[in-house]
């Protein structure tokens, strides 16, 4: 009632404001109210036995205005002061307006001192006020009330009329044609009005008052010529007058309730076969476009070449970027369009929607699962014969280029080979020519193993069916013919080597020295060069400091390294000295090395400048690295704060849907408060996103201080958000289940009580035997089964205890309900469903007996309907709905063109086909 009252008082402010504007309004106006106004006031006070003359003198005293409210409203008001005084007036004004005021109206402006004084501005607008709440607000109309509701009703009423379109309440009505349409609408035996012309308003509008007066008990409020006279009648009179047509006609609204019924049920109708037709077409495109691309994908023709196989997976990738995620939305969306059809179906109480066979969900479902497989097996495919393709083409690059380069060392061999430089040569000319063929020799032995690699490449190539076999094989038995020539060609001339063996052996044992110690000691060089000269990526301080812990193990080498060189080139030194003792004719180099001793000591000198160099960089990344550690630590004390907020928050959730405190509006406004605390919460997650950024920029990968990254904040914030939103969302659908089902706050917490005790595992759902048992448990008998199973649940403790108390399952009966709750055959009863279910229970849902009843009100009581009667009744769209799926009636008292009502009606609920 509180609620009611309100809503009240915020509607009468406006006319109350507008009526203070109304103070400076034409006195036309003032006239046609005074009529109106005096003739309204008295056609109740004659009920008392009395009457008014002027309507500003004689509510001076308040006596016949309280009359006036007890009459009207049907209750006492408080017994009035029977004194002639200005105080007992004012009294009695005021006992007056405090009831008009106890009726949710806020009197603006309007003072008891003025109506005591025969203010008639603020007099009429009292009257006015009171017109409006008791006259006025109770007016309904397909959910509109007062004025609004008022209009409606006279559109709706007046639009079969020629010349009749009401608007508003001043000119609308001054041809007078409107009025005569409410009266023959209602009453059509009263007015001839294919008589009436619009262009002589003063007899329509007589008319219409006369007949009003006269057989429908209206007294006559308004005067034709005032209307006529007036540019803009009085809107407030017309009001006034309307009104009694409407509670004259109330009766009427019967039928009007009838159609309204009728409109709402087909309009549903309607908007669920729509939605069914949208679901059968998307299912449709979709399952086509399955069909179409399922062979496309397992199309298994290989291609010869790298690029024909990528273009391939380039179509592949289209495919996968292009094509169907557009299908994937569209398949959700057809998922969503089904689950909404189904609630909609469920809260109309319609039956389930069943879609054309092969187009179920499940059967989309099907196809997309082969859809994916064929994928998955098309990429792998594609990825084998890249591998393969990729495969070849890397051994014949492969063996192009060991050929190449064996070829390349294999050129002039022979022709060194055949020399006969030895024989001409010093003692020490053979022996370094000795030397050097035992040197050749061992490269010889060494590049063996490349001629293998050359031929098993060549086998593999064959083996695989590369496409240029025969050229591969002509150039590998090329390279394994001149093998075999250089093979024998090395042997004979080490024979003819061998023959010369009288040589000077001390100056080529201390070449030899020199080669054995000089050629490792430049590899350490030119390593230790590579190794200063490195560029190293750590990312840990334990990282750089290993790295500076080996170079100062380094630089402790270096002494050692030095005595090495100068031994390495002492035995340079001893060479010379002997040459120039011993005056040997030394026509060449060192035959074992190419490594000088300016090498040596060059390369010595540019290992000594690296070695700073390293220490700067080594100490420049060590800086590096202690800042990265301090920006680790600094979002690790953040994100290990976050992290179990959010996981608190997340538990927290998962309690409040379960518990019950209050109403279903305290726990939105609970959820609504706890998301705006969520949200407030948003600044730390930036704050630690901008640390994150810091921590990109400088490109660190790991932190060993958090098992937090800002990927796991950024998931549980968006779980997070997207909970609690699904949260209130659900409490939003038991809110409107709840309204539109007239179902108690009680109800709703005894079901949810049921439910949370047989959800045992807390997933939100109940198993089938889990949902028996919460009926059972609310009362509800499930029985009509001839087998008379007894309703279990998972031990034998709880069968016993369901026994004891009487109870009866039948299956078949469980059956049906399993089928309403669970139409997707899932296993399992959601909490909405549950409620969906409880509520057809047990509230008062339109059903196919409360439709046809309607019906034949709208046929005045026969069995059928004529075409006619519809088109009067309803609007042209649902008029026209029911002709055409209005099977004829066939009864005994059946006229032409009657149509059966009773049939189509049991087919809206699904109890027949239409």
């Amino acid at each position: 009632m509180d609620h009611y009252d309100s809503q009240q008082t915020n509607d009468y402010m406006q006319p109350e404001e507008d009526w203070d504007r109304d103070l400076l309004l034409d006195p036309a106006w003032e006239k046609q109210q005074r009529k109106t106004f005096t003739a309204w006031c008295n056609s109740h006070l004659r009920k008392a036995g009395t009457q008014i003359e002027n309507i500003e003198e004689d509510f001076r005293d308040g006596l016949k205005l309280m009359l006036l409210l007890e009459v009207i409203s049907g209750e006492r008001l408080a017994k009035p002061e029977r004194g002639k005084m200005r105080v007992h007036k004012i009294s009695n004004v005021n006992k007056a307006l405090d009831f008009i005021a106890s009726k949710g109206v806020k009197l603006v402006s309007i003072g008891a001192e003025e109506i005591v004084d025969g203010n008639v501005k603020m007099t009429l607008g009292m009257i006015w006020t009171i017109i409006l709440r008791f006259a006025i607000q109770d007016i309904s109309v397909e959910e509109t009330s007062a004025k609004e509701g008022l209009l409606l009703w006279c559109q709706r009423k007046t639009a079969p009329y020629k010349n009749v379109n009401i608007q508003n309440f001043h000119i609308s009505w001054k041809d007078g044609l409107g009025f005569c349409a409410l009266i023959h609408r209602h009453r059509p035996e009263l007015i001839d009005y294919g008589k009436l012309r619009k262009d002589d308003p003063l007899t329509n509008l007589n008319t219409a008052f006369d007949v009003a007066e006269k057989y429908l008990d209206i007294p006559k409020m308004l005067d034709a010529e005032d209307i006529v006279g007036t540019a803009r009648p009085d809107e407030k009179a017309i009001m006034t007058y309307v009104s009694s047509f409407y509670h004259a006609f109330s009766g009427a609204q019967k039928a009007e309730t009838a159609a309204n019924r009728i409109c709402k049920v087909l309009a549903v109708n309607q908007e669920n076969e729509q939605l069914m037709e949208d679901y059968e077409k998307l299912a449709s495109d979709l399952l086509e476009w399955i069909r179409r691309t399922i062979p496309w994908l397992e199309n298994r023709a290989p291609e010869n070449t790298m690029q024909a196989m990528q273009q391939k997976l380039e179509d592949f990738r289209d495919y996968r970027r292009l094509h169907k995620p557009p299908k994937v939305q569209e398949k959700c969306q057809l998922e969503i369009n089904f689950n909404t059809l189904q609630t909609k179906l469920r809260l109309s109480n319609r039956p389930a929607f069943m879609p054309s066979e092969g187009r179920m969900v499940s059967d989309i479902n099907n196809a997309w699962g082969c859809l994916e497989q064929a994928e998955k097996g098309y990429e792998e495919w594609l990825l084998n014969e890249i591998r393969r393709l990729e495969r070849l083409d890397h051994l014949a690059e492969k063996f192009r280029q060991k050929a190449s380069i064996h070829e390349a060392w294999t050129d002039g061999k022979e022709a060194m080979l055949r020399q006969k430089d030895y024989e001409t040569a010093t003692l020490s000319e053979i022996k370094a020519l000795l030397k050097k063929h035992e040197a050749f020799e061992s490269d010889l032995a060494a590049h063996q193993d490349r001629v293998e690699q050359i031929a098993a490449i060549a086998q593999e190539l064959n083996e695989l069916d590369y496409y240029d076999s025969p050229s591969v094989n002509a150039r590998c038995q090329k390279i394994c013919d001149q093998w075999d020539n250089l093979g024998a060609l090395t042997q004979k001339r080490r024979e003819a080597l061998e023959r010369t063996e009288k040589l000077l052996e001390t100056i080529d044992q201390l070449y030899l020295e020199y080669a054995k110690r000089a050629a490792p000691f430049n590899n350490w060089m030119e390593g230790a060069m590579e190794d200063l000269q490195d560029t190293f990526i750590v990312h840990t301080i334990e990282e750089i400091q290993g790295l500076t812990t080996a170079h100062e193990q380094f630089k402790a080498t270096l002494p050692d390294a030095d005595k090495e060189r100068l031994a390495i080139l002492g035995i340079h030194n001893e060479v010379s000295k002997i040459v120039q003792t011993y005056h040997v004719n030394m026509a060449g180099t060192n035959p074992y090395t190419t490594i000088t001793p300016q090498e040596i000591n060059g390369k010595w000198d540019h290992v000594r400048q690296l070695v700073p160099r390293r220490d700067q960089a080594l100490t420049e990344e060590h800086a590096r690295q202690q800042h990265n550690e301090r920006l680790r630590k600094q979002f690790a004390a953040q994100a290990n704060v976050i992290g179990p907020w959010i996981q608190t928050k997340m538990e927290e959730i998962g309690r409040i849907s379960i518990e019950m405190h209050g109403t279903l509006e305290d726990q939105l406004s609970h959820l609504r408060q706890y998301e705006k605390s969520i949200v407030n919460y948003k600044p730390k997650i930036d704050q630690l996103e901008g640390d994150h950024q810091l921590i990109q920029e400088a490109l660190i990968f790991d932190n060993k201080h958090t098992n937090y990254t800002m990927e796991h904040i950024r998931v549980g914030w968006e779980q997070l958000l997207t909970t609690i939103a699904r949260t209130i969302n659900e409490v939003e659908n038991q809110i409107l289940t709840r309204d539109a089902k007239g179902i108690s706050q009680e109800q709703m917490n005894e079901f949810r009580a049921s439910f949370n005790h047989f959800d045992r595992d807390h997933s939100g759902t109940l198993g089938p035997e889990e949902f028996k048992a919460c009926l059972i448990s609310l009362g509800y008998d499930i029985g009509n089964d001839p087998q008379k199973k007894t309703g279990m649940m998972d031990t034998d403790d709880f069968r016993a205890c369901l026994i004891s108390m009487g109870y009866n399952m039948g299956e078949a009966e469980f059956a049906r309900i399993m089928s309403i709750v669970d139409p997707n055959r899932l296993g399992v009863v959601t909490f909405q469903a549950f409620i969906d279910f409880m509520s057809r229970e047990t509230a008062d849902t339109d059903t196919a007996d409360q439709v046809m009843a309607s019906f034949k009100i709208l046929a005045g009581d026969k069995n059928y309907i004529t075409v006619d009667e519809l088109r009067r009744e309803l609007p042209p769209d649902q008029a026209e709905y029911c002709i055409a799926r209005m099977a004829p009636y066939t009864g005994p008292d059946a006229v032409p063109g009657a149509l059966d009502y009773m049939s189509f009606s049991t087919a809206l609920y699904g109890e027949s086909d239409l």
